[in-house]
């Protein structure tokens, strides 16, 4: 699977970390982060991953800032977008059983690399349920 990667300042550490997890699983990454801890504006680097999600360069996307919230207010701005925030497993699971989120997003101030490693690797072995959640993902379109 085709995976971006994106971040802003606050995560870099983070965003190799779960680069080098998702390489070692297999996958294929694009990073579209920051690459230093030099302050930078999550919003483009959110929409940056977002936008390649929905144009079909990668299959789903993963994004990361402080508290994976402005990161992901801004994925979610991107038509055909569906990213949730996920601090712990059973929101990732959920995230794709019920609303078919196509990205997710985590806080590097919130949770450590085993819990997003833990969390990526839930969310990347649930399937959508479809049934009364395809409509309900219908609505949101």
């Amino acid at each position: 699977m085709k995976i971006v990667i994106s971040n802003d300042h606050s995560a870099v550490w983070l965003k190799n970390e779960i680069k080098e997890y998702l390489r070692n699983l297999g996958h294929e990454v694009l990073d579209y982060g920051a690459q230093t801890p030099e302050r930078c504006n999550y919003a483009v680097y959110g929409k940056k991953a977002a936008q390649a999600v929905a144009d079909g360069v990668a299959d789903k996307g993963i994004v990361i800032c402080g508290t994976g919230i402005g990161i992901s207010i801004a994925a979610n701005k991107v038509r055909g977008i569906r990213c949730a925030v996920c601090s712990e497993p059973v929101s990732a699971r959920l995230s794709r059983e019920h609303n078919d989120a196509n990205m997710i997003a985590f806080g590097a101030r919130i949770i450590g690399v085993e819990m997003a490693k833990n969390i990526v690797s839930v969310w990347l072995d649930a399937e959508f349920a479809g049934g009364i959640h395809l409509e309900r993902v219908g609505c949101i379109e």
